[in-house]
């Protein structure tokens, strides 16, 4: 049914929607980007789902945006870059807004996009040896899409600390930053992860779907407006001087100017 990702339901109602690109280390193509869409349309309608962890095969959890979807946005027009920020920008927003608890499961790196997908989790647990990163700035592009999750999760204060610098940082810090709850060795995140989804298993479905979306409307408005903002920012970035000299200086395997 899907190519890039997975999912597995038990008999209690717990789905793993795993990211399987792991020889890309999951990084987000257009197709990826198609199948999480709608397997949160899908998790989000099956009454037989309580929960739903986000996980990763591979050393990676998500390194972001797909460099060959990128360098195909760069060679669209206009438009067609409108509509592929589009189809990014609204895969967050349904996995954001997806009604049944979200679990991130962060057993490897997570940079650029990835730091979207953890912020869009209702909670996040990640390994010691996990790095993190906002990326996007040494390509010449910017957090867009994700940017109201990520300043939803980390406040605005935190996020500034590394949303523009592109600067890696450990598990511990992203702890500091809310971007995950709790730092757990491999050996204790199924454990970990179990005493998450326990709680949800003897609790109402509908009392926390309604919860979660009341949450949500009284957090940061994510509205419609702020995400069409987001992708016209992208846009605009895309077809500067600066991202077009990025991402051809990553494929030419050289340095970008500004690189000192």
């Amino acid at each position: 049914m899907y190519n890039t990702i997975a999912i597995e339901t038990d008999t209690r109602g717990v789905a793993i929607l795993w990211l399987d690109r792991a020889e890309k280390h999951n990084a987000l193509s257009a197709e990826m980007i198609r199948e999480l869409t709608q397997a949160a349309d899908v998790l989000g309608k099956d009454d037989s789902v309580r929960v739903v962890i986000l996980a990763a095969k591979g050393k990676s959890f998500c390194a972001g945006g797909d460099l060959r979807w990128m360098q195909d946005q760069m060679a669209a027009d206009t438009e067609a870059r409108r509509a592929g920020a589009r189809e990014l920008a609204m895969m967050l927003n349904a996995l954001n807004l997806l009604p049944k608890p979200l679990i991130a499961r962060v057993e490897g790196n997570a940079f650029g996009g990835g730091i979207g997908m953890m912020s869009v989790a209702d909670v996040a647990l990640g390994v010691p040896e996990a790095k993190f990163g906002l990326t996007e700035v040494k390509l010449g592009l910017i957090p867009a899409t994700i940017s109201p999750y990520v300043l939803a999760r980390m406040g605005e204060d935190k996020a500034r600390r590394v949303f523009m610098s592109a600067r890696l940082f450990g598990a511990d810090e992203a702890q500091s930053l809310n971007l995950l709850a709790r730092v757990v060795t491999a050996e204790e995140m199924d454990a970990a992860i179990e005493q998450e989804v326990k709680p949800y298993l003897s609790a109402a479905p509908k009392a926390v779907a309604a919860s979660k979306a009341l949450a949500r409307s009284l957090g940061p408005a994510i509205t419609s407006e702020v995400i069409d903002a987001t992708i016209e920012r992208l846009v605009e970035t895309w077809e500067g001087e600066e991202a077009q000299e990025g991402i051809a200086a990553f494929f030419d395997k050289r340095k970008a100017p500004w690189i000192t």
